[in-house]
């Protein structure tokens, strides 16, 4: 079961004008189950993403930097789940272009303004047939309420839906944002094997999307790890449909901007958190905060550092508060001059080292106290600077390995 993960409230997942969202069942890899969703982008709209740094990246990350280099103007994506479409060399390039090809057919444009995303298992062939025959159903089905059924459609080991919605007031006009995401193992930026997407009817400059799709990323998706493994096929897509009644926003800067990104970025947070709150056999979430830094980038490698340690992420599990493992993890994250002197670390309330060593008031039942929690926080003083930076992860649990080994049954 997920880590305090909420279902999801229809009532703050919005309609965004110019966007619509069709499901159907297509029997990607089984049946009965929702596995192909098309999202309709009236004309005019601005899209942008982010895409994995995995250099095995799958077909339709490739297709989709194309597509969205050549600037003609997306109208449409189609996701499927149940098969990657990765490992898959030429023939993998040809069926995902095929699948542009067929939705574009359908709607009277070009392949090039087609996104096609896909997810789960890699090195299988993609049955884009079945994709195709299923495209009139999914078309059909469009609607702007539509954002809850996507979200359980895209979902692979997920054990829940991630959907989440806000509204702003920009320039006393009423914006909404709605976004969904997937993703629970094979969790590491840059980015992590998650499809995330959110839209927005907010009016923003086309200039500005890359940028605004890259720290959207870069304040949640890329903050997140369940396991270390970047995935082949992460991608997420941020659309401004430029229907609401304000004026058009050309700086991310501006009191405007500010209050969009800071309202995407509420939502991008919550929509990565969910992915490791439901992290595969996952009990706890932890949030790792490293401080008192020289930059944010050492700040977050030592926080990965502790994040990805096994031998950590079982003590959790375990509720063990064998918290050297913390400090050994600090030790060999590649700061090379660190003065271990310098550190201090808590747990939650809890200070358990000063200056590198045990703290002489430190009592183990503490550290038991709140290792016994579902929700932690890790506070790690490196005493270099002002920096800070924050990662979120999870526990590693025998779910994990049994999840992972059965994964492909």
């Amino acid at each position: 079961m997920p880590v305090n993960l909420p279902a999801p409230n229809p009532a703050e997942l919005f309609p965004i004008a110019g966007v619509r969202i069709g499901v159907t069942e297509a029997g990607i890899r089984k049946a009965n189950r929702k596995d192909l969703t098309v999202v309709l982008i009236d004309e005019g709209a601005s899209v942008s993403g982010v895409f994995t740094q995995n250099r095995f990246c799958a077909a339709p990350v490739q297709i989709c930097r194309e597509h969205l280099a050549g600037d003609q103007g997306i109208r449409a994506m189609v996701i499927n789940t149940g098969n990657a479409n990765a490992g898959t060399g030429a023939d993998g390039l040809a069926r995902a272009q095929q699948t542009c090809v067929a939705m574009a057919s359908r709607q009277g444009f070009t392949a090039q303004q087609v996104l096609p995303f896909s997810t789960g298992v890699i090195m299988e062939t993609l049955p884009v047939d079945r994709i195709e025959a299923g495209l009139d159903a999914a078309i059909a089905d469009a609607k702007s309420d539509n954002w809850l059924r996507a979200a359980e459609a895209i979902m692979t080991t997920d054990t829940a839906p991630k959907a989440f919605g806000t509204q702003v007031m920009l320039d006393g006009a009423l914006v909404s944002i709605t976004g969904i995401s997937k993703g629970a193992g094979m969790i590491r930026p840059n980015m992590a094997t998650m499809l995330g997407f959110m839209a927005t009817d907010a009016c923003v400059a086309p200039s500005l999307m890359k940028q605004l799709a890259l720290e959207l990323a870069e304040g949640s998706f890329n903050r997140v790890t369940v396991d270390g493994d970047t995935s082949t096929n992460d991608s997420f897509v941020v659309i401004a449909t430029n229907k609401a009644a304000h004026k058009v926003i050309d700086s991310l800067s501006s009191p405007a901007g500010q209050a969009l990104k800071a309202a995407m970025l509420g939502v991008a947070q919550k929509l990565a958190q969910a992915i490791v709150r439901d992290g595969e056999g996952a009990t706890k979430f932890i949030a790792i905060k490293v401080e008192d830094g020289q930059t944010q980038a050492e700040c977050r490698q030592v926080a990965y550092a502790i994040a990805h340690s096994p031998l950590v992420k079982t003590a959790f599990f375990a509720s063990d508060p064998n918290l050297g493992r913390i400090l050994a993890a600090v030790g060999y994250a590649g700061i090379t001059d660190l003065d271990q002197t310098g550190i201090h670390l808590y747990l939650d309330d809890v200070h358990v080292a000063v200056k590198g060593g045990r703290n002489p008031a430190y009592r183990e039942e503490d550290g038991q106290r709140v290792m016994k929690q579902s929700e932690i926080t890790v506070r790690v003083l490196l005493g270099r600077g002002t920096a800070a930076d924050t990662v979120w992860t999870c526990d590693l649990s025998h779910e994990y390995v049994t999840i992972n080994a059965d994964y492909r049954s």
